[in-house]
């Protein structure tokens, strides 16, 4: 294990049209992102560090769609 990033994505990049930057919806479109990058770079499988936060609302949403995406954690 490396520990480098190779895929990411924020609420501050245009062309995911994310309205809310503070949001479920916002983190859903997010964690839609990273799993379509992550798969993208041949990544299917990756470690989800929560940072100490509870697992629930926006990390649950961010978390939620990287699975939907295809991503496993």
């Amino acid at each position: 294990m490396k520990g480098v990033t190779v895929a990411s994505a924020s609420t501050l990049e245009k062309d995911l049209g994310v309205v809310g930057k503070n949001n479920v919806e916002a983190s859903a479109k997010i964690g839609a992102a990273i799993a379509e990058r992550a798969k993208k770079a041949g990544v299917e499988e990756c470690y989800f560090d929560r940072g100490g936060f509870l697992f629930h609302g926006k990390i649950k949403a961010l978390a939620d769609a990287a699975r939907e995406g295809g991503l496993k954690f």
